[in-house]
């Protein structure tokens, strides 16, 4: 099973969102590498939610429900099925940022990307962060 980290800003589309709905398509992403890492997900690989813009933390943990399938007519994007697991965290990017163990993180390397691989120690990490201190 392969992590990832996804991005929404809050005021488009939430945790709290997703939880309501039980699932949604993760589409309208139109980065080519953010496109990239859509196409390598499958079902079963969890992602870390992560609500960009003010808020900025990682909040929830989703399941990928299904293969990437095409966004839009022409077929050049993917959207990707996804559920709410649970809600963790928050866990603040200054956060991450202060970790350590996180330093090589795409979040932090590419910020602007919203799809992006998360690896294994970063995965446990973050989940550790988010239990809090003890």
């Amino acid at each position: 099973m392969a992590h990832w980290l996804m991005k929404s800003e809050p005021g488009t589309f939430s945790w709290d969102d997703l939880v309501r709905d039980g699932r949604t398509d993760w589409d309208g992403v139109r980065n080519p590498a953010a496109r990239l890492h859509l196409k390598g997900m499958k079902p079963g690989d969890e992602a870390f939610f992560y609500h960009s813009g003010d808020e900025r933390a990682v909040v929830g943990i989703m399941r990928v429900a299904g293969d990437a399938a095409p966004d839009g007519a022409d077929g050049a994007w993917v959207k990707v099925p996804v559920e709410p697991v649970r809600a963790i965290g928050p866990v603040t990017l200054k956060a991450i940022k202060a970790e350590p163990r996180l330093g090589t993180m795409e979040l932090i390397r590419q910020s602007r990307l919203s799809v992006s691989p998360v690896r294994e120690e970063e995965w446990a990490a973050v989940l550790k962060m988010a239990q809090g201190p003890g």
